[in-house]
């Protein structure tokens, strides 16, 4: 796909988006809307796939390290075929296997459980290396949020990585700039990210993650060391009394802004 049609796709998917959240009732909502740019990207253009095979052995693998925000990342599956796009309307229902963190167990094109911030990269880090040792030329994908790099786990990781030479390894960093409950910057404040993964011998890009023209090309790109992408992004992107809010972190919109909001999406769309 090209970047003009990436873009129609990503915002069917928020509009998808949005709305399993509102029925739902829960979900985390502003980052999802962040990511969904990069979602799109990685598998309706990057990721070397098979839906109808989800565990076939040359796919290349993405872990989406910030799982709560699982319903984008579900909404994006079931619109690239790994499931119906009709069960989207089970999120987060008794018995439906669309949790609000992805379970590999339960969800085909999920590579690993996640939930708990910082533990995405480090298994990340393993199936890059695992797919060295035998000499495989699949690639690994993991997306972290800002927030969740305070994590050492992380810092770990990326040296790991940088060890034994992980080309085969792209790291996005969703910058959206706020974490649940305040801003990056009155938290643990990690910016500027770039010194500091060049620091531990990663090639770094910084982009606006919002934008399909900086994104496919920094997401194929291929060097001879780890890869990191510091994807500038916005909180609740595309819908105006969501982005750059905190409190959207985790908000579900009432009727009146689901109907604010759906329009917004859809005004994009034309």
């Amino acid at each position: 796909m090209q970047p003009n049609d990436l873009e129609r796709v990503a915002r069917q998917i928020r509009r998808r988006d949005l709305q399993a959240v509102f029925e739902a009732g829960a979900g985390h909502i502003g980052g999802e809307m962040s990511a969904i740019d990069i979602l799109t990207a990685l598998y309706f253009r990057v990721l070397r796939l098979w839906p109808d095979q989800p565990r076939h052995p040359d796919r290349d693998r993405f872990v989406l390290s910030k799982g709560h925000t699982a319903c984008a990342l579900y909404v994006t599956l079931a619109k690239r075929g790994f499931l119906p796009e009709e069960e989207i309307a089970t999120f987060l229902k008794p018995h439906s296997r669309l949790n609000g963190h992805p379970n590999c167990n339960k969800v085909p094109g999920v590579e690993t459980n996640t939930g708990p911030l910082g533990h995405g990269l480090p298994v990340a880090v393993g199936m890059a290396k695992a797919a060295k040792l035998q000499g495989a030329g699949w690639r690994t994908f993991v997306m972290t949020g800002d927030g969740e790099m305070q994590e050492g786990s992380n810092w770990e990781a990326i040296m790991a990585a940088a060890q034994f030479k992980l080309d085969n390894l792209t790291l996005i960093i969703d910058h959206n700039r706020f974490q649940q409950g305040a801003p990056l910057s009155e938290t643990n404040n990690l910016a500027p990210l770039r010194p500091k993964l060049e620091a531990f011998d990663w090639e770094v890009t910084e982009i606006n993650g919002n934008a399909m023209s900086e994104i496919v090309p920094a997401l194929e790109h291929r060097g001879s060391r780890p890869h990191c992408i510091v994807a500038h992004t916005n909180k609740g992107h595309g819908i105006s009394f969501m982005q750059d809010r905190v409190d959207w972190h985790h908000k579900v919109p009432n009727a009146e802004q689901y109907k604010i909001a759906m329009a917004e999406l859809a005004e994009a769309m034309e």
